[in-house]
């Protein structure tokens, strides 16, 4: 029972609850103590040892009832669609074909209407062609037919035809007739097995593969330029930047808690036990000082870089968990706060508002850069990272880059996204050449994969000796 076991857990695996080698060992052990007599306490007790959070309990329940399901072979099951599809019974007239049927085991299965023998041949006949290892889905009618060859449907499908043959005669032999029933409740049987195969290598896509799709899906988004994305994907876009930033936020967590005791001073320990002859009564620690970043955002929300405002907003905040202050700043020809809005809703009721209050019109950066400074330049210090979003086109209006050159003194970095490629900067009305020498940072920020990496190095850039 050793590889059910490791299927099952492969399958919990796909399910995102996360299972290290020693809890994969705990469960052998516990299947060897609890063993498979009772389905509630084996269930039960893989549980204790598998998952770890009421999330992970309910996708554990979910993939347990899916993985040990043996129903496939429902004999008593009617089909909805009026044409059956159920096990064909025997008759008396078979014995006529016996020497045929012998050399067609799946046959006699199928008129033996034996479900629990059928289903443990199609499991064996899935494990030797590999129907576990599925992983995309347009390979379900591929395993679906490698089951069913592999159980001998050829043999059977030949067999119907021989006898759909016999069937045709002249109508002077009475097997004629058997013959061609024989032959239909055999089509009947072999479209109950199609039916049923592919219910189980559905269930093996469910199991193994669904989560393959799903993360191809979202390799795909995070390398689709923002601007790009259609409203359909908002929500797995949000899904997909919630996780990045918690995955940040974790790993930054991990060196605050770090920076708490730090790593062992061995020399100046030794040499202050020396009294002591080596003794460690007291020990000192390396300790590395973090600081928990200020960061102001201004964001471009006219309507060209309006998708890209977006999900930087609702990357930086869903990193609050880390960043002491936050405030950001939202403009197209005049800039205004948006740090309440934000706070006070939803980030997918907050975009709207932001928009109706200051976006889709045309872009000045000099009056946006000029209402920063009158209303906010106080708040820089050297703790304080500015990060721009915008394509610095500025429709041939003043770009006030004395007040770049102040913001780049008075902040500890000047980060600048640009949705735009590179090339384009400088043509046209692009105004990135000149703001460029005040940034710290300047680099092209087209895909939520380019956002990850910049806050990852803001955050990095707070940890210092």
């Amino acid at each position: 029972m050793q590889r059910p076991l490791e299927n099952f857990l492969r399958a919990l695996r796909a399910a995102d609850i996360r299972i290290s080698p020693a809890e994969s060992i705990d469960a052998h052990q516990t299947v060897e103590l609890v063993g498979y007599g009772d389905r509630q306490f084996f269930k039960d007790a893989l549980c204790v040892a598998l998952a770890k959070t009421p999330d992970e309990v309910a996708a554990y329940d979910d993939v347990f009832e899916m993985f040990f399901q043996r129903d496939e072979f429902d004999t008593e099951s009617s089909p909805e669609d009026g044409e059956s599809s159920q096990p064909p019974e025997s008759a008396a007239g078979d014995e006529a074909f016996a020497e045929q049927m012998e050399s067609v085991p799946l046959a006699e299965m199928i008129l033996d209407a034996d479900g629990n023998e059928l289903s443990a041949q199609m499991e064996q006949s899935a494990n030797r062609v590999g129907a576990t290892e599925i992983k995309f889905f347009t390979q379900r009618g591929y395993f679906t037919r490698r089951i069913l060859d592999d159980m001998g449907l050829r043999d059977l499908e030949r067999l119907i035809a021989s006898l759909r043959r016999s069937g045709e005669g002249d109508g002077d032999d009475d097997n004629d007739g058997d013959a061609t029933d024989l032959a239909n409740r055999l089509e009947q049987g072999r479209r109950y097995l199609l039916d049923e195969t592919r219910a189980y290598v559905e269930r093996q896509y469910e199991l193994y593969a669904r989560a393959n799709g799903e993360n191809l899906r979202e390799e795909f988004l995070m390398e689709t330029r923002m601007s790009n994305l259609e409203h359909r994907d908002f929500d797995r876009m949000h899904k997909i930047v919630r996780r990045m930033a918690k995955k940040l936020a974790t790993r930054y967590a991990r060196q605050r808690r770090h920076t708490k005791r730090g790593q062992l001073d061995i020399r100046r320990t030794m040499r202050k036990n020396m009294p002591h002859d080596g003794i460690p009564f007291e020990v000192f620690w390396k300790q590395t000082k973090i600081e928990r970043p200020k960061i102001h955002v201004i964001c471009d929300v006219s309507k060209s870089v309006a998708a890209a405002a977006r999900f930087l907003l609702l990357f930086l905040y869903s990193l609050h968990e880390v960043i002491a202050q936050l405030e950001a700043y939202a403009f197209s020809d005049s800039l205004i706060p948006v740090g309440d809005i934000l706070n006070n809703n939803d980030v997918e009721q907050a975009i709207p508002e932001i928009m109706n209050a200051i976006g889709f019109r045309s872009t000045d950066y000099g009056q946006a850069l000029l209402d920063y400074e009158s209303g906010f330049m106080d708040d820089l210090d050297r703790n304080t990272t500015i990060i721009i979003l915008g394509d610095g086109r500025s429709n041939f209006t003043d770009p006030r880059i004395d007040i770049m050159r102040r913001m780049h003194d008075r902040s500890k970095a000047v980060i600048w996204l640009n949705p735009e490629p590179e090339t384009f900067w400088g043509t046209g009305d692009s105004e990135m050449p000149r703001y460029r020498p005040f940034c710290h940072v300047a680099k092209t920020c087209s895909t939520v994969m380019h956002l990850e990496r910049v806050i990852d190095d803001i955050l990095k850039s707070y940890a210092r000796a």
